[in-house]
């Protein structure tokens, strides 16, 4: 009788126990929920990316810290800080017809198309088996790309030029992915210089070449549409890895191979 009378108080603890922390999981999911609501979602998207202890720059891609649906909320947020910039300028968005809705039109742009290459997972990528075991130079290109600089959020467009030397064990990729690739990397603010050096990063990961080669020539509207305002002033620049780096012929073939495009 003891032996069941004290099973029975056990059973009682344990239970007791079990409704507790259930209790406790329940008002810490509802404190969250009511301290995540009235907090901008930017900053709650934040907090995750300093959880993990992850880079947030302009040129970083946060997608993976972003929840479905929360892009549209994104753009309300920036479209309400955005009317207060033009406020601050100023300008009367109520009785100017042109500037009444330009807050989310504006936000909308930046979140959903010009910085878009921040907030979405990278193009699934479509890989072919290189059966026939091709090893020679290829270039694709140029390449339209749009872009912003990080400094002033002035537009950066040019064209880019990409060189593989595949190995006869590198994976191959369709022609309109490396389109694909190159506007998700430059759809972010950021330098030119930084940009060629992480497209090409991506590429030796992805396809494994012997070589990769990438030559970016653009125009920047931070020079020519505000400051010296110089509208003939361009930026050419290039990396080289691999074989491209090593090869001087194979460097010479593919630049003299541009100037003929």
């Amino acid at each position: 009788m003891a032996t069941n009378k004290n099973l029975a108080k056990t059973a009682s603890k344990v239970a007791v126990k079990k409704s507790t922390s259930v209790k406790s999981k329940s008002v810490q999911t509802s404190i969250s929920k009511k301290s995540d609501a009235g907090i901008p979602l930017s900053l709650v998207i934040r907090r995750r990316i300093e959880a993990q202890k992850a880079r947030f720059h302009a040129n970083d891609n946060i997608s993976k810290f972003i929840q479905p649906g929360e892009l549209d909320g994104l753009v309300d947020e920036v479209a309400e800080k955005m009317q207060a910039v033009l406020e601050s300028l100023v300008i009367d968005t109520e009785s100017d017809h042109n500037t009444k809705n330009t807050s989310q039109r504006v936000a909308k742009m930046f979140v959903k198309e010009v910085f878009n290459g921040r907030y979405v997972e990278q193009p699934t990528l479509t890989k072919f088996p290189n059966v026939s075991r091709l090893n020679e130079l290829m270039i694709i290109g140029p390449i339209t790309v749009r872009s912003a600089c990080s400094h002033h959020l002035c537009p950066i467009m040019g064209r880019i030029w990409i060189g593989v030397l595949p190995s006869k064990e590198s994976a191959l990729i369709g022609l309109s992915k490396y389109s694909r690739l190159t506007e998700w990397v430059m759809c972010r603010p950021q330098i030119q210089e930084e940009a060629v050096v992480e497209l090409a990063d991506m590429l030796e990961k992805k396809i494994k070449p012997v070589g990769v080669a990438i030559v970016m020539d653009a125009d920047h509207f931070c020079m020519q549409w505000r400051g010296v305002k110089d509208r003939d002033s361009k930026m050419v620049n290039s990396v080289m890895r691999g074989a491209f780096l090593k090869d001087p012929n194979l460097r010479r073939e593919f630049l003299s191979l541009l100037k003929k495009r």
